[in-house]
């Protein structure tokens, strides 16, 4: 992965995290908490493509399953992001531009009930029954609720941010110094030498003619 997208993801991945933890899941609104990582983890695949939105995603669980107050195994969120990264980067709008708020937003609601069900069915397995005690149903719909309105806040900020950290300014300069090197030279910098040059030759040739004249002179 690009080290650009590095130096954006990690800062966005660590605030979202510090903002979900320390605010929202203080809020105690009833059933789920707005997974404002989940999101963060959404806009960056959909810019950045599958590969890099594993690897974000992967990462931002992981930092997630770490952090306090954490009362699961480590990994469990993990794969949850790196799947919905993946599957994000795969559903892409072109050249990371939104076209209509109905596909992202479809995608929103979609991976809120996904992450929500691959998380307690990974919990099932690891011994986690507590999605049957708080009710399955209520998580799924408050999940998909609250992402759904913390969406229009969150992704598009999130992918403007990465799509300029997409433009390079290192490239964009010497583009520019490219260019502007070709500007002098196919503009009036190598016209004005080739004028030089025409004139030096002409110049040249015509000292010649007037010398071959002088000696025809001569041999008259």
């Amino acid at each position: 992965m690009r080290f650009n997208r590095i130096l954006l993801s990690v800062p966005l991945v660590v605030v979202a995290l510090v903002v979900q933890v320390s605010v929202l899941a203080r809020l105690q609104l009833p059933g789920a908490v707005p997974d404002l990582l989940l999101l963060t983890v959404l806009a960056l695949a959909f810019v950045y493509g599958p590969v890099s939105g594993a690897l974000i995603g992967f990462g931002a669980g992981l930092l997630a399953d770490l952090a306090p107050p954490a009362d699961h195994a480590a990994g469990r969120y993990a794969l949850v992001l790196c799947v919905v990264g993946y599957l994000a980067g795969l559903v892409r709008p072109e050249n990371g531009r939104l076209k209509s708020a109905a596909g992202p937003m479809v995608f929103v609601v979609a991976a809120a009930v996904g992450s929500t069900l691959l998380y307690a069915g990974v919990g099932a397995l690891v011994g986690d029954t507590a999605a049957r005690h708080v009710g399955l149903g209520s998580l799924l719909f408050t999940a998909a609720v609250y992402d759904v309105l913390l969406a229009p806040f969150t992704v598009p900020l999130i992918m403007a941010l990465a799509r300029r950290t997409e433009n390079d300014p290192v490239v964009d300069s010497s583009g520019g110094g490219d260019v502007a090197a070709g500007w002098l030279s196919t503009g009036t910098g190598l016209t004005i030498g080739g004028q030089r040059g025409g004139l030096r030759v002409r110049a040249a040739r015509n000292r010649a003619a007037r010398a071959g004249k002088i000696k025809g002179v001569k041999r008259l």
